[in-house]
C-alpha cells in the first residue's frame, strides 16, 4: 500500500469514528426511546420488524437471525429492493419511487397493530420508505426511523406528499450522514468516495438493541438473544429459543 492509499485509509476511519462519536453524544436520547418501544413492545407479547431498501437494506438484514442478536427481529422484505441481488440493480432504486408498493408488502406481511417496525432509509426522501411510514402508523404499528435529517433540509422529497420519513415516525433517530454519503475528496479523484452510512446506521441499530436488552433484563422478562452456531451449545441454545418465540420469528416460515 502506498503512503497516499494509506493516508486516504486513515482519513476515512477518522471520519467515520467522527461520526460514530456524533450519534453517540448527540442521538443518545433517541437511541434509548427506540430501546424503550422495542422493549415495552417484547414485553407485551408483540413483534419487531426492519426494513430497508437498497444499501439501507444492509442495517436491517444485520439485525436479524444473528449471533448475539434479539431472536425476534423480522426482515420486512420488499422484492426487489434489497440490494444489488436483483438484476439490473438499478432496478430496485427505481422501486424506491414507486407509489403504492409499500401499501401492498404492508397488508400482506404478519405485522399487527402494536408492534414495531424499524424503517431504515438514508435520504428518507423516496416514495417507498415515506409510504411504508405512513401506511404502517394507519395500520397502528409503532414507527422508529433512521435516516439523516439533513436530506430533507437539502434535498426535494420525492413522495407526492413533500414529507420525508422523519415525518412519520413516533422515533426519528438521526444518522447525521452528510449529503451525497462519502467521506473523502483526492486530488485526481473526481467525484466523492468513501460512504459511511452503513457503518454507522449498523451501529446504531446495534446501539437501539443493546438498549433493548437492557431495558427488558431491568425488568425482569428473558432476553431472547441467539447465540453462535460455532461455539458449543450454541445450536442448542437457538433451538430452544427459536421454539419458544416461534410465534413472533418469521425467517423460518
Amino acid at each position: 500500500m502506498t503512503n497516499a492509499s494509506g493516508s486516504l485509509a486513515g482519513q476515512f476511519f477518522d471520519s467515520a469514528i467522527g461520526l460514530l462519536q456524533q450519534v453517540r453524544d448527540g442521538e443518545s436520547k433517541s437511541v434509548a426511546a427506540a430501546g424503550t418501544m422495542m422493549a415495552d413492545t417484547v414485553e407485551a407479547g408483540g413483534r419487531l420488524f426492519a426494513f430497508g431498501a437498497g444499501h439501507s437494506s444492509l442495517p436491517a438484514q444485520d439485525v436479524v437471525y444473528r449471533a448475539g442478536g434479539l431472536a425476534l427481529m423480522n426482515l420486512l422484505v420488499v422484492p426487489g429492493t434489497l440490494g444489488v441481488d436483483v438484476m439490473p440493480a438499478t432496478l430496485g432504486s427505481a422501486l424506491e419511487r414507486v407509489d403504492g408498493l409499500a401499501g401492498a408488502v404492508l397488508d400482506s406481511s404478519p405485522a399487527q397493530p402494536g408492534d414495531v417496525l424499524v424503517i431504515i432509509s438514508l435520504s428518507g426522501r423516496n416514495a417507498l420508505p415515506v409510504e411504508m411510514a405512513m401506511n404502517a402508523r394507519a395500520l397502528g404499528l409503532k414507527v422508529i426511523g433512521v435516516t439523516s435529517t439533513a436530506y430533507a433540509t437539502e434535498t426535494k422529497s420525492r413522495h407526492t406528499s413533500g414529507t420525508y420519513l422523519k415525518d412519520h415516525c413516533d422515533v426519528v433517530v438521526d444518522s447525521r450522514i452528510p449529503i451525497g454519503d462519502a467521506e473523502l475528496t483526492a486530488e485526481g479523484i473526481d467525484a466523492p468516495f468513501a460512504p459511511a452510512s452503513t457503518v454507522v446506521t449498523s451501529a446504531l441499530m446495534q446501539a437501539i438493541l443493546a438498549t433493548t436488552a437492557g431495558e427488558l433484563a431491568a425488568r425482569g422478562v428473558e432476553v431472547p438473544l441467539l447465540r453462535s452456531g460455532n461455539v458449543d451449545g450454541g445450536h442448542e441454545w437457538n433451538g430452544r429459543v427459536l421454539k419458544e418465540y416461534g410465534d413472533r420469528i418469521f425467517y423460518r416460515h
